[in-house]
């Protein structure tokens, strides 16, 4: 999982509950079988965090970078986390309400769960904060972040080269890889390399891994990308492209929502090089936030977050 940096500011959207069935994910892809504990030593599929020092509850979260040494975010009591909420087994939106959850803000009866969603509370809980989620694009949330209308992201990204200029990001809290989906029926269903893709038209998800992925792949037709996951599978499903990557970790949640696709098995040293570590990302200069932050994402062991995962991928919905 995972995702490049965002080119363009977006706005913060509501989205329909019917959506939530659209989140089979790009991290949606993530429902493969390694998928375990929420605490998966910094993966995947997956791939936020942001600060702020308390002040007046009217004053905007983007001055929270001026006091550097304040280990807190935001107003220092609501912790919005910024994800798709709908990145399963990362993140999605459910209508129920339930100890792994918390309210999605910006959309009404709405509730987020998922692997972010675990380590989102056990940040807000180091930082003494109540989480929220805020429901918005992948693209938009490093924009967001730094314009002060999320705290700190939560959603499957990774610490690329390119993000870390704009924003700061803790240590992993899961790592996982890349894979190919074909449809069973596909010539490519019993490919064993990469090599085998020469040629094929592969699609990615737009300012993300997922994408940027695709060029170890020889010779290969890289079509332009689109902007989620579940436009990723129904373009495969519709047969305009041969292959579309995803996340590993997830196979197993993924193809189980998805019964008619199948995740190419490549010899070992065949597949991509690429791994896919998901940090928490917060604004710049807040150096005691983001030590408090790693110190709470220290304190669960690799078998524990691959738990954590696993139970994730274990609720997803169908």
């Amino acid at each position: 999982m995972t995702k490049a940096n965002p080119t363009h500011n977006q706005h913060l959207q509501n989205v329909s509950e019917s959506e939530h069935l659209d989140k089979l994910s790009r991290r949606g892809f993530l429902r493969l079988s390694g998928v375990t504990a929420a605490a998966a030593a910094g993966t995947s599929l997956l791939s936020a965090c942001g600060p702020a020092a308390p002040g007046a509850s009217g004053s905007d979260s983007s001055d929270s970078s001026s006091d550097s040494s304040a280990a807190t975010l935001g107003d220092g009591k609501t912790l919005r986390v910024g994800m798709e909420v709908a990145y399963a087994p990362y993140n999605w939106q459910t209508s129920e309400s339930s100890d792994t959850t918390i309210p999605v803000d910006n959309v009404s009866g709405a509730y987020a769960d998922g692997y972010d969603v675990q380590f989102a509370k056990v940040i807000a809980e180091a930082l003494g904060m109540e989480p929220v989620a805020i429901k918005m694009a992948f693209s938009g949330l490093i924009d967001s972040l730094n314009n002060g209308q999320i705290d700190i992201i939560c959603a499957g990204m990774s610490a690329t080269e390119e993000r870390k200029q704009a924003i700061d990001f803790s240590d992993p809290y899961f790592v996982g890889g890349f894979g190919l989906l074909v449809k069973k029926d596909s010539p490519y269903a019993s490919a064993t390399s990469l090599e085998d893709f020469k040629g094929a038209a592969v699609l990615g998800q737009k300012d993300t891994l997922l994408d940027q992925v695709i060029d170890e792949i020889p010779e290969v037709n890289h079509l332009t990308p689109v902007e989620t996951v579940p436009n990723m599978i129904s373009q495969l499903n519709q047969g305009t492209c041969d292959a579309i990557t995803f996340n590993t970790e997830s196979t197993k949640s993924f193809l189980r929502a998805n019964p008619d696709l199948v995740a190419v098995q490549f010899d070992e040293g065949k597949g991509f090089k690429e791994t896919v570590p998901v940090n928490a990302g917060i604004k710049k200069g807040q150096d005691a936030v983001l030590k408090k932050i790693n110190d709470a994402i220290a304190a669960y062991s690799d078998d524990k977050r691959q738990e954590i995962f696993d139970a994730c991928v274990d609720r997803t919905p169908e």
